[in-house]
């Protein structure tokens, strides 16, 4: 069951497609769209961040930090980011913290669940009924930008 709405993200640390640490601590003060999938270069999660990527100037342009988060390691992300020309990082959980930390491990994998975190690190919105195809749009019309 992944964590509720009103509820502290937890923090984490890792690396990001080109091996630089990440925190969500990094991102105070700004909403961040975390979306947790399963699998670089798969048709879904294809379809899904290839959404992130067609709408993310639109985030930009709000200030929100979009992070996709798997359990692939930084090879895999950097493939996958070549390949589609993903703008923004995916956050390698090669050891499953944060996807256990936000309750979306799915046996060896992320479920596909996204959560809204706003600027002072709490949960404001969770997707666990994700359309691929239309995802990036259906957050960004919730957040009304």
């Amino acid at each position: 069951m992944p964590l509720a709405v009103g509820t502290d993200a937890p923090n984490f640390t890792v690396k990001d497609t080109n091996g630089n640490t990440v925190s969500l601590s990094d991102f105070a003060g700004k909403t961040v769209v975390m979306y947790f999938y399963p699998k670089d270069d798969t048709p879904g999660c294809t379809k899904q961040a290839c959404s992130f990527r067609d709408n993310y100037t639109a985030y930009q342009g709000k200030n929100i930090a979009v992070l996709g988060v798997s359990m692939d390691d930084e090879a895999s992300h950097q493939q996958f980011t070549d390949k589609y020309s993903l703008p923004f990082p995916l956050l390698a959980d090669t050891d499953g913290i944060i996807t256990k930390a936000y309750d979306v491990e799915g046996g060896g994998y992320a479920k596909r669940v996204t959560y809204v975190i706003d600027g002072s690190g709490k949960i404001i919105h969770v997707d666990t009924a994700v359309n691929t195809a239309n995802h990036a749009q259906d957050i960004l019309a919730l957040l009304g930008a």
